[in-house]
């Protein structure tokens, strides 16, 4: 098997490459667990937008799902000591991450798919999850929604972070009740909210559920017929990101759509002007819209 060619070494600085290097990859170390992620769209749907731009620039992308965000770092590391990687893309970032300080200490051209702050000065695409989300709940006020529920992702993401402080803060601004529940992404997390919506007391139900992927909502959506809820009569539910199986569900799910095929080719038209040594900058993708369907 031949040798993959030579990216940028560990001592490379920010802003020396001159023009991507054809046939060495860039590299994505994805904190995820794998069984959740087979069954997430987002991230295929996300690196097929990605490869539409850089895989005719001679550029693939290097996936490697792991564990924690110290294998993540382990990973990166490797990757820039056998020169195996000319760039890389950070998601699902922490406050404070430390793969922020470790690209820049590497010396390798990176995008942030985040906010600019978590981005730590680093180029970044930032899909103003905020703005979203406070128009979302704006609009389940205006459908007459007075308690709101908010299923969210890893807690510790910062754009979970950024996400539940908005749902928060509107709704308090709007005077609705809200209550919170972590989730996971994973369609467990949508039947474990379910189900404690269903024990509580009918005056202290939310009528609406946000959730921060479709598979959580979709869980939510078969939970629910399985303990009699009609959606939408007894509770209205709405999904974020919008894929194809919000689209196919029964009823169809509502969802907060955007483009996340865009959002790759977004990412990937910051990471080549990185890999050619251009300034800074953060791209703010369009807010994601509600789409209202069959469960709102």
């Amino acid at each position: 098997m031949a040798a993959a060619p030579a990216g940028p070494g560990p001592d490379a600085q920010p802003g020396t490459q001159q023009s991507p290097q054809p046939g060495t990859p860039v590299g994505l170390a994805l904190v995820r667990d794998a069984e959740v992620l087979g069954t997430e769209p987002f991230f295929h749907e996300f690196i097929a937008g990605m490869e539409r731009v850089l895989v005719p620039l001679g550029v693939p992308v290097l996936l490697q799902v792991v564990a924690t965000v110290a294998q993540a770092c382990e990973r990166m590391r490797a990757w820039a000591r056998h020169g195996q990687v000319q760039g890389l893309i950070l998601i699902d970032l922490l406050p404070g991450d430390e793969r922020v300080a470790l690209v820049k200490e590497l010396g390798l051209p990176s995008v942030v798919i985040g906010d600019p702050v978590t981005a730590g000065g680093l180029p970044a695409v930032w899909t103003q999850d905020d703005v979203a989300m406070a128009d979302v709940v704006a609009e389940l006020v205006a459908a007459g929604h007075a308690h709101l529920g908010h299923v969210g992702g890893p807690a510790q993401m910062a754009h979970t972070i950024i996400r539940r402080r908005t749902f928060e803060a509107v709704a308090a601004e709007h005077g609705v009740r809200t209550t919170t529940f972590d989730g996971d992404y994973s369609e467990a997390a949508g039947v474990r909210a379910i189900a404690a919506v269903a024990a509580a007391a009918a005056a202290d139900r939310p009528t609406a559920l946000v959730f921060d992927n479709d598979v959580m909502a979709l869980g939510a959506l078969h939970e629910a017929g399985r303990r009699g809820l009609a959606v939408p009569a007894d509770l209205s539910l709405v999904a974020w990101d919008d894929s194809a199986l919000c689209q196919l569900a029964v009823p169809p799910v509502s969802a907060v759509s955007h483009d996340v095929q865009e959002l790759g080719e977004l990412a990937g038209n910051t990471l080549a002007e990185a890999l050619t040594g251009a300034e800074v900058r953060t791209v703010k993708a369009a807010p994601a819209r509600l789409v209202v369907r069959g469960t709102l």
